[in-house]
Parts: C-alpha cells; sequence; structure tokens
C-alpha cells in the first residue's frame, strides 16, 4: 500500500497544501477539487490507484488547509495550481476535474496543451446545456452583483446546503459519510471564507464566458477524455457529460447512479473507469 504524503509548498509567496501519493516516476494524475470540497474529497480514491499513478491532489487556494489566492477569481486559483505545477516539476500529466476543479483544469489545460495526457471529468461541466434550473439565483447575481443578490446566494454556504449537495441524489444517503461534509463545514466557517467563496461564485460567469474557449482547445488539441458523471447531479446534468462527444467525438462517458459528489459512494466504479481509460 502507498503513503499518502501531505505538504505544504510557497506559491506565489502563498502556502498551497497538497496530497501525494504512487510512485515518483509513475505517470500523473493532477486531482483537482470543487466547491466546498479540499482534497480530502480524493481520500478513497487515492488508495485505489497509488500502484499505477503518482497522483497529486491540492488544496485549491482558498480552499482546505491552503492560504486564499491574490485575488478571489478563477484565473488565480488557476495560477495556484499552475504554479505548484511548476513547483513540483510536472512536465506531463492528466487531469481529474470535478465541479470547481474543472474550468481551474480546462484554462490549465488552454493555457499549457503540451502538458496535457488526458482529461477525466467527473461532474466537471464545460456546456450551458450541463447547467441545471439550480442555478438561476447565481446567473441573477451574475447580471446583478447587489448586495441583495450577494445575500442571495449566500445560503450555498449554509451547513445544511453542504449536507444537501452530498446526499442529494444518492440512492442510499446512509452510505455518505459525514465526515466530508463536516470537514467543508469547518472551512466554510472560517472568518473570511464566506467573502472567497462569494467572490467565486461571482466569477463562475467568466467560466461559462470560456466555454467556447474550452470548446476549441478540446477541439485543437484533442486530448483523450473520459466522462464519469454522478447521474443524479442537481447541479451539472448528465446532459453536460454527453456534450463533450461534441468536441470530442471519441470521449468515454459513463454514468454512475450517484449525485454530485459521487466519490462518496461510488469511489471503487470510479477508479475502475480510470484504470481502464487510462
Amino acid at each position: 500500500m502507498s503513503h499518502i504524503r501531505y505538504q505544504r509548498s510557497k506559491v506565489g509567496g502563498r502556502e498551497l497544501f497538497h496530497r501525494e501519493a504512487g510512485p515518483p516516476d509513475a505517470p500523473v494524475l493532477l486531482l483537482l477539487h470543487g466547491f466546498p470540497s479540499a482534497s480530502h474529497m480524493f481520500r478513497d480514491l487515492i488508495p485505489l490507484l497509488a500502484d499505477r499513478f503518482r497522483l497529486v491532489a491540492p488544496d485549491l487556494p482558498g480552499f482546505g488547509h491552503s492560504d486564499p489566492p491574490e485575488r478571489n477569481t478563477f484565473e488565480s486559483l488557476t495560477d495556484g495550481v499552475d504554479g505548484l505545477t511548476e513547483v513540483l516539476g510536472l512536465e506531463r500529466f492528466a487531469l481529474y476535474v470535478f465541479d470547481y476543479g474543472a474550468p481551474v483544469g480546462f484554462r490549465l489545460a488552454v493555457r499549457h496543451p503540451e502538458r496535457i495526457t488526458a482529461i477525466v471529468t467527473q461532474n466537471g461541466n464545460a456546456y450551458e446545456e450541463g447547467l441545471s434550473a439550480d442555478w438561476a439565483p447565481i446567473r441573477e447575481y451574475w447580471r446583478d452583483p447587489s448586495a441583495a443578490n450577494r445575500d442571495a446566494v449566500r445560503v450555498m454556504l449554509a451547513p445544511e446546503t453542504t449536507i444537501w449537495q452530498y446526499t442529494k441524489g444518492a440512492p442510499d444517503p446512509s452510505l455518505v459519510s459525514p465526515d466530508g461534509w463536516s470537514l467543508d463545514n469547518c472551512a466554510l466557517a472560517r472568518p473570511g471564507a464566506d467573502a472567497v467563496q462569494l467572490d467565486l461564485l461571482l466569477d463562475y460567469a467568466s467560466n461559462v464566458a470560456a466555454y467556447p474557449v474550452f470548446h476549441e482547445y478540446f477541439r485543437t488539441a484533442r486530448p483523450p477524455l473520459l466522462a464519469v458523471w454522478g447521474r443524479n447531479d442537481p447541479y451539472f446534468l448528465p446532459a453536460g457529460a454527453e456534450a463533450f462527444r461534441r468536441d470530442l467525438p471519441d470521449a468515454e462517458v459513463r454514468f454512475v447512479d450517484a449525485g454530485h459528489f459521487a466519490l462518496e459512494t461510488h469511489a471503487s466504479a470510479i477508479a475502475g473507469a480510470i484504470r481502464d481509460f487510462l
């Protein structure tokens, strides 16, 4: 069994935390988590893949154990991850992207297409049809970032919302460990965390605006892509997984009977899909 190492690196004057496991000379898989989580979301997946891959799972800036970004934007999150890959000497790697990790990973791929060997997207969206009706309050916030609309989306930071994100769509919620949402809620309760997250919810509009750029990258770079999706996700619909085939006709699309945080109940199935794919 491979040991998991917990490390901190200086990137642009800030500390970024990451978990790492697997042989140092193995193919690299960079694991990018989503909101409101951190690299702990990969705690079950990493041991299932560490015999075959060098796994690097950072906490995005402002999440988990990492310092906040210079600016609360997705470009700043990408700067942090980009800098960490430089510090660690990751010249070529596959991406595993989820939720917020998807636009970060896709931005990184646009910057450095020559470095990306493949992409695994687990409920990591890049198409308008993947966005459910539950995005309506956030879209209104994008349209009018008033104090009232900012307060309206603050519900996204509420402890019960985090629990709902973990359990909604899980056929048996008793199989979802409370460890993940408990850690997330502790992080969301830290001083200043609400400002970081509300700013990022506003800046998510820049990711939707960048969808055409991501699509052009898919068409020109032609990365091998596996979309493995919790089909019951209330935020990112199955249509978003299917849409990757529009720009990558050879993309592999698989669904598991899970919600947004599919790894909480389907880590073994997803690990098997990754092993088959990569």
